[in-house]
């Protein structure tokens, strides 16, 4: 198979909402847009949203997104962090720390209860160490 493109496609009810949130926090662009589907692109990263009601799903599948955690790797997540949490006022739904297997992180969720899980990597420790390829 030759793979041109993969992305993550967000079943939602909250669609504008949903846009609102990626956009203005994490700083996607639009590149689609309708009332029940809009395509977001931040350089190579590409993100969409769908209304979960939309015929476009086989009926048995049209419901909103449960247990999706996406992973944001930035710099500096001590800035993140100021900038989400304490400048925003998004909730923290995991507070800031260390992890032993290599991340300083913190998870937070967006409207439809996806969370976010904003990450520097870090060097793990103990046996974590020997783990990584």
């Amino acid at each position: 198979m030759e793979l041109s493109s993969f992305y993550s496609v967000i079943c939602t009810a909250k669609v504008d909402e949903s846009k609102d949130f990626y956009v203005r926090l994490f700083g996607f662009e639009v590149t689609f847009e309708a009332d029940w589907y809009v395509s977001l692109r931040r350089g190579t990263y590409e993100l969409a949203l769908l209304d979960h009601a939309h015929p476009t799903l086989p009926e048995a599948y049209r419901r909103p997104v449960a247990g999706l955690l996406l992973n944001f790797e930035v710099a500096d997540v001590d800035a993140e962090w100021r900038r989400l949490v304490a400048g925003e006022g998004l909730s923290p739904e995991l507070a800031l720390r260390d992890e032993d297997f290599g991340q300083r992180h913190f998870i937070v969720s967006d409207p439809n209860g996806v969370l976010i899980d904003v990450i520097t990597p870090i060097a793990p420790t103990g046996e974590y160490a020997a783990q990584y390829v």
